[in-house]
């Protein structure tokens, strides 16, 4: 059963994002006014016209405030919110619904994270106290997704060979992607026989297998969706949004088998189901998807149903996923090109389906998108929670 959705209700009419990477120089605070400042002067729309805000961050503020001090707001609704590596797209699922449920006429979703002054990848967190019988929770989470690989070629008797052809090909892909755009922490390209003899991290998985490390933030201004010409030519429209914790059974569910990801197929099939898509390897313009490690991006092409089961692989080599192949995924560079400041990643991938319906994307521009997916995973195989969005140029 899915939810029922806000298909059309809301729309988003203006965004903003840094460039991530290194700040050194600048706060949190100041690449919440910088993305913020983006919306503010390319929409009709000033900081106190914005009836409530939602600011996705895991470890870069506490509170409301966190926002409210930055951009010096007069005293309206910040709702903090944090999801894993969701934490950007729930900020966004939770403004929108606002807004459908007719509690307010503008919104705005905002994420952020500054990873690089932590001196940490990933997630900024202590894992909670528990009974013991979760072994992944001492894996690092290159540990953790490394088991995909091993684990899907047992299961579709893969060559090692062509599983790590595969794996070093996404990486190559999305670092290739990541050359054509000016907001990418990384934009230069990588070679395939660089990516192969990087140091290993964990597994077969080596550096560039990996998502970097970097700062950033994105924002987001949502209305209702029969009010969003008021506010620009070319809105972005919700068509889905839909959200899937696991049971997070773990390593302790004997019949897992690590090469899927059961709450990415639900909350597929969910946000599908609210868009009226039933055949999205055909329906879906183009995706932004959570290539947090390379054997992720693989087995999401299955889960997603881009892919058959068992054939992610081959198609991967052929193409399909490229610029100019039958189905982009992550032509704006992804997590291997922008590296994952938490809060922000989920509003980033938004950022670029909107300069792809805007025709403003550049080199990496796609020929007339029309719908287009974004995905977050958050946690790691087994116990994790995934989003998926399905948005849209026009309105049905």
């Amino acid at each position: 059963m899915s939810s029922k959705g806000i298909r059309d209700r809301v729309a988003v009419v203006g965004m903003g994002c840094t460039r991530f990477g290194e700040h050194w120089a600048s706060s949190a605070e100041d690449m919440l006014v910088d993305a913020a400042g983006e919306v503010f002067e390319t929409t009709p729309v000033a900081r106190d016209d914005v009836d409530a805000y939602w600011l996705g961050t895991l470890g870069s503020g506490q509170s409301g405030l966190t926002l409210s001090k930055a951009l010096s707001l007069d005293y309206k609704p910040v709702s903090r919110v944090e999801n894993y590596c969701a934490t950007g797209s729930e900020a966004f699922r939770n403004a929108c619904y606002a807004v459908a449920s007719g509690a307010y006429d503008r919104v705005m979703a905002i994420g952020v994270e500054k990873l690089k002054d932590s001196g940490f990848s990933g997630l900024l967190r202590a894992d909670p106290p528990g009974d013991g019988t979760a072994p992944e929770l001492s894996l690092t989470a290159p540990a953790a997704f490394s088991l995909l690989d091993p684990a899907y070629c047992a299961r579709y008797s893969v060559d090692p060979a062509d599983m790590r052809s595969a794996m070093t090909h996404v990486a190559w892909k999305n670092h290739d992607n990541g050359t054509r755009n000016p907001k990418a922490q990384f934009r230069s390209g990588v070679t395939k026989e660089k990516i192969e003899r990087a140091p290993k991290v964990a597994g077969r998985l080596g550096v560039f297998d990996c998502s970097g490390v970097s700062d950033g933030a994105a924002a987001a201004l949502i209305v209702r969706a029969e009010d969003a010409f008021e506010y620009t030519d070319r809105p972005m429209f919700v068509k889905g949004l839909a959200l899937a914790a696991g049971p997070a059974l773990g390593a302790s569910d004997s019949e897992y088998d690590y090469t899927t990801f059961p709450e990415v197929v639900r909350s597929a099939r969910d946000a599908f189901a609210q868009a009226g898509v039933t055949d999205p390897r055909h329906e879906i313009s183009f995706a932004e998807v959570h290539d947090c490690f390379t054997p992720t991006e693989l087995v999401l092409m299955e889960d997603f149903g881009f892919a058959e089961r068992g054939q992610a692989w081959k198609d991967i080599l052929d193409g399909a996923f490229e610029l100019s192949g039958r189905l982009p995924v992550n032509p704006d560079g992804g997590l291997k090109s922008f590296g994952h400041p938490v809060g922000a990643s989920g509003l980033r991938m938004l950022y670029e389906v909107w300069l792809q319906f805007r025709g403003a994307a550049g080199e990496r521009q796609l020929a007339d998108p029309r719908l287009a997916l974004t995905h977050n995973l958050g946690g790691r195989p087994g116990s994790c929670v995934s989003f998926v969005s399905v948005v849209g140029s026009e309105r049905g």
